[in-house]
């Protein structure tokens, strides 16, 4: 691979008697990621299925290591949501802020949704997770993935992060900032970032990564935690916008970060970051701060949404009576046709740009209630009366999942289709056969 000039002689000067090893790693394969749906199941349960040939990433106890001839996107367990495909280093920031149910996190950066699927499941359904992107197109592949995960307690937004903090002022007890930069850390997996890096580009990210600074830092509660993470070993976009950042805020101060798994000290006065070199470990290029807010101040107070009253729910009551297990609790809310169960401690998100708020339910229209996909992806086996469980083996699921009707002898009515117990989506049992509901956009191509 040819690099540009300024750029090797950056490096250089970073890593001095590194830098040989470091070109070195350009000759090796990248490394195939995928993390383990803590909602869904147990890494060791996931790894007892035998499916896939796996190693453990060191730093991050639901990630694996896979070889990069199979093919896990084309498998039905990715569409019951059992993993996410990711890049090993990047699920280091997801797992070292330090996440506690029942919290209030915000991912501020966070498409298309690895980090916020990994911040979502270590809720464990408690609490709130914020899973925010500027780009409305780029949120909705992070909505998603959000669904696709079966994470109840999310809201889907695309704002900019300085909208939020007027309107959620020491609000989140966590925040994770996966800062947009120059990506000199992906050269050897995504080798056409080369062609487009120049100074100009750290210069502009740079900027943008001080905003975004600025913004998180004032929606933080006193106490809270705050992760800044970039995949790019540039000094200015790392730790020079950590140590400007800290110096305008000295209610904020690093919380070191262990140097274990080949990870690195930060540059200079900043030690307790971490860097992630390709010639250290198995994994891309990445960099990470922990930051927290002193204990000083008071967490404000957010007005809630307000949810309806039950005699505005009734199709949904009559469609949970018949066909769930389970009597779901807390608020519902009513967005044009949509009906949403909101996470607890929900504020009001009027005026911002929402794409879900809270697990959608499902539609209602002319007193029917018609269940989402969102809704099978969040549910188990046990809540549903009426399921359909496929074997792996059975050639049926792929059909199913290509959205064709399938013959199923059973009790008729809305049914939860599932691959070895695993919620694939819903079916309309009529005469024995399953009239397919699955979503349309998220067909098996």
């Amino acid at each position: 691979m040819e690099l540009p000039i300024q750029y090797t002689e950056k490096m250089k000067k970073l890593l001095g008697d590194e830098y040989s090893k470091y070109l070195e790693s350009f000759e090796e394969s990248r490394y195939f990621g995928l993390r383990v749906n803590s909602l869904k199941l147990t890494p060791k349960m996931f790894r007892d299925k035998n499916v896939f040939s796996l190693t453990s990433v060191p730093w991050c106890r639901e990630g694996f290591y896979y070889a990069g001839e199979q093919r896990p996107s084309k498998h039905p367990y990715y569409h019951a949501g059992l993993y996410y495909l990711q890049e090993p280093s990047a699920m280091s920031p997801g797992a070292i802020l330090p996440i506690q149910p029942g919290e209030r996190v915000l991912d501020v950066c966070a498409a298309p949704g690895g980090k916020s699927t990994q911040l979502g499941a270590r809720l464990q359904g408690e609490g709130l997770l914020v899973a925010n992107d500027i780009s409305a197109g780029r949120a909705k592949a992070l909505l998603k993935n959000i669904e696709l995960f079966g994470i109840r307690n999310s809201v889907v937004m695309s704002e900019p992060p300085e909208r939020l903090k007027e309107r959620l002022p020491n609000f989140f007890d966590k925040i994770l900032i996966d800062a947009p930069c120059s990506g000199e850390g992906m050269f050897r997996k995504e080798p056409d970032m080369v062609k487009s890096w120049n100074e100009e580009m750290l210069v502009y990210c740079q900027k943008e990564q001080g905003g975004i600074l600025e913004a998180c830092a004032g929606m933080l509660r006193p106490g809270g935690m705050m992760l800044y993470s970039t995949c790019t070993f540039a000094v200015e976009e790392n730790e020079k916008s950590i140590s400007d950042f800290l110096e305008r805020h000295q209610e904020f101060s690093l919380v070191p970060i262990e140097k274990e798994n080949g990870f690195s000290a930060g540059m200079g006065a900043l030690a307790q970051c971490a860097r992630l070199y390709p010639h250290k470990i198995k994994g891309e290029g990445h960099f990470l701060a922990l930051m927290q807010k002193t204990e000083e101040g008071s967490q404000d107070l957010t007005l809630e949404e307000t949810g309806e009253k039950e005699k505005d729910i009734l199709p949904y009551l009559e469609f949970e009576k018949e066909v769930l297990k389970i009597k779901l609790s807390g608020t519902f809310k009513i967005f044009g046709d949509s009906l949403y169960l909101l996470p607890e401690g929900m504020p009001a998100m009027k005026g911002l740009r929402v794409l879900r708020t809270g697990w959608q339910l499902g539609t209602m229209k002319k007193g029917r209630f018609e269940p989402s996909q969102a809704f099978a992806m969040g549910l188990s086996q046990g809540e549903v009366t009426n399921v359909e469980d496929f074997s792996l083996a059975d050639d049926r699921v792929i059909r199913y999942l290509k959205g064709e009707t399938v013959e199923a002898d059973g009790k008729e009515g809305w049914t939860l289709v599932c691959v070895d117990g695993l919620p694939l989506g819903w079916a309309k049992r009529q005469g024995g056969r399953l009239k397919n509901k699955y979503a349309v956009g998220w067909k098996w191509e």
